[in-house]
Formats: structure tokens, C-alpha cells, sequence
């Protein structure tokens, strides 16, 4: 199984950490955000990894290399006009993906949650993990029912961790999209037409979005 980091944001919200550094390559208990990413990864045995790159991405690509020194194998997919958001990026990095369903993660959240054990369910397109809404996302993204189905209402007390496996199929309807394209109106129309499924985890997540956060991250 390939799997892709996203890694291609400015991470305005860490500004002013992120005004020379990217994001991915902050650091939290000592290693890089990207470095925990990989571990996890590496952990699941995934070690064919694509990340996206844009803004500061030569320093991405300078630090991580072609990922030899963490024992996997990186390859990356070059956003150089700028940042084309999480679906976007994702489908400019297809043909890099390949035709078997593929794991994404952000690289700004740290999580526990053991990536082996993520598939994708019977009939659906996308398996997503979600976690307890946070502080800073009280209102939640949204719901499950019977364990795996996913709705969006007035009550949602779940948030998207950031953590997903995806059919390249799930894309498809997409691909002729021009610029930049967010994933949360792809999920909304997987949701209607019954393509989308989820699991709560209820383990140790972080989204590291501000410098709050990382601090946080590196007292707890």
C-alpha cells in the first residue's frame, strides 16, 4: 500500500513560526512533524510514501531527501504554482498513487492510532477516522451511525482527524477540476451517495494547527 502526506500548506495559522519554516518541518518532542508522520507510516509497514509540496517545499525535500535515512522510499508531487488544497493535491499526485486504495495523513496531527489496521470497507470509496470534537472544533465535522455511517446534522460530535484511506476511484468525478479543490464537498457528496464510511477512534490525537497547540504538543 502507497500512502501520501500532505504536506503543501502554508500554515498561516503557525505564523510567525511558519514565516521561514514550513510546518511539516517544525518540531515537536524533538523530531519534525513530517518525521512523526513517516513513523507512523513505517510502523503500518507502508513505506512507499508521496508528499506534496509547495510553499518553503525545498527545505521539505532537502531535509527528507529521497527518504533513504528513515528506511522508506519518497517521492513528490510538486504543487509550484501554489498550494492546490487537500482533494486538489491529492488528485494532481494520482498517477503517483496508483490503482490500489491509498492512506492519506496530514502532517500537522499527531495520532496513536495503528494505520495496518485502516481498510476500506465493502462499497465504500473513503474510510475515514474520526476523534472527539477538540477544543478549537466544538461544533464537529460529523456524525456516525452503526458504527461506520456517516452523516452531516446539527448534532455533529465527531471531528475528521485528518486520517483517511481512499479508493482513486473516489477522485475520478473530480480530476477535470481546474486549481485549487477542498475535500470536505467530496465527502459531502460520497455521504449522499452512501461512499463514505468512518470509525471513531478514541486515542491520543493533536492537531498542531497554531503555536498554542505546539505548545501543547511539547509539554504534554
Amino acid at each position: 500500500m502507497k500512502a501520501m502526506i500532505l504536506a503543501a500548506g502554508r500554515g498561516e495559522r503557525m505564523m510567525p513560526l511558519t514565516k521561514t519554516t514550513p510546518k511539516p518541518l517544525i518540531k515537536v518532542r524533538g523530531l519534525t512533524l513530517i518525521e512523526h508522520s513517516i513513523s507512523s507510516l513505517k510502523k503500518a509497514k507502508i513505506s512507499d510514501i508521496i508528499v506534496n509540496v509547495a510553499y518553503l517545499g525545498w527545505q521539505i525535500k532537502a531535509f527528507i531527501g529521497n527518504g533513504k535515512r528513515l528506511c522508506v522510499k519518497v517521492t513528490y508531487s510538486d504543487e509550484l504554482s501554489g498550494a492546490l488544497d487537500t482533494a486538489g493535491g491529492i488528485i494532481k499526485a494520482l498517477p503517483l498513487l496508483g490503482k490500489e486504495p491509498f492512506v492519506v495523513i496530514n502532517s500537522d496531527v499527531l495520532c496513536d492510532y495503528d494505520l495496518s489496521k485502516l481498510t476500506l470497507p465493502v462499497d465504500s470509496l473513503a474510510h475515514l477516522i474520526l476523534v472527539d470534537n477538540p477544543e478549537h472544533n466544538e461544533t464537529g465535522d460529523f456524525s456516525l451511525t452503526n458504527d461506520h455511517q456517516v452523516s452531516i446534522n446539527q448534532s455533529n460530535d465527531l471531528t475528521f482527524s485528518g486520517i483517511g484511506i481512499y479508493h482513486p476511484d473516489f477522485f475520478k468525478p473530480y480530476v477535470s477540476t481546474p486549481g485549487q479543490l477542498a475535500l470536505y464537498p467530496l465527502l459531502k457528496d460520497a455521504i449522499a451517495n452512501n461512499k463514505l464510511s468512518a470509525e471513531h477512534y478514541d486515542g491520543h490525537w493533536q492537531d498542531i494547527g497554531t503555536p498554542e497547540r505546539l505548545d501543547q504538543a511539547n509539554t504534554r
